[in-house]
């Protein structure tokens, strides 16, 4: 199979290179796209996210992307989100009056005014309960993140991972195909890429990456 089987999602708001490098670091051929065919044929999808929620939904509007990654999420393809790749799949956002995606309930809250904003550094993740995307990471690992605003699902048994900052955070959700963080796996070194690696393990099996 010559085409590469991880698409990454570019819709002009996604810290899209430094994701190509972790996959490259890992040894997992990757494909930077907008195009929904790509996509929707890919066997997993990451859809990274740096901005405003607003100008994002509008770049996934004028892409025609927006029912693609629906799509892959509802037909099980493994599918990871990464910061505003994570806040985009709830309902609304208080960031303004777009609505988002929706695959998840929930809506996207401004981080309290008694703390600095942007949250932005290391910072640890408590996880909820064991996951296979957390394999061989320790509880309370420090991850790096960069946001102001965060997701808060209505299913709280989404909440995979939580994070302190002013209030206790969702910092990621995991169902079925799907798993998403506040953090930024691929700029959190050696942890982060035991993340990215467990994803595709999990879900594609170790031996089913393309690896050259």
């Amino acid at each position: 199979m010559t085409e590469p089987t991880i698409a990454i999602v570019d819709y002009g708001a996604g810290n899209v290179r430094s994701v190509s490098k972790a996959m490259d670091k890992l040894g997992y051929k990757s494909l930077v796209t907008s195009n929904a065919s790509q996509i929707l044929k890919a066997e997993a999808v990451i859809m990274p996210g740096q901005g405003a929620s607003e100008s994002a939904m509008h770049s996934l509007l004028m892409n025609d992307l927006v029912e693609p990654i629906m799509e892959v999420i509802n037909k099980g393809t493994p599918f990871f989100g990464v910061c505003l790749g994570l806040q985009l799949l709830l309902e609304y956002s208080e960031e303004g009056p777009t609505p988002c995606l929706g695959t998840t309930k929930g809506n996207v809250l401004l981080l309290p005014s008694s703390v600095k904003r942007p949250h932005m550094g290391w910072n640890r993740v408590s996880l909820t309960y064991a996951h296979p995307v957390f394999a061989g990471v320790e509880n309370e690992s420090y991850f790096y993140f960069v946001h102001s605003y965060y997701a808060a699902p209505e299913n709280r048994d989404l909440v995979l991972g939580t994070t302190n900052y002013g209030v206790e955070f969702c910092s990621v959700i995991a169902e079925k195909n799907l798993v998403a963080t506040q953090f930024h796996p691929e700029k959190s070194g050696t942890t982060g890429l035991q993340l990215n690696q467990n994803f595709l393990n999990a879900f594609l099996g170790p031996n089913s990456s393309n690896r050259g």
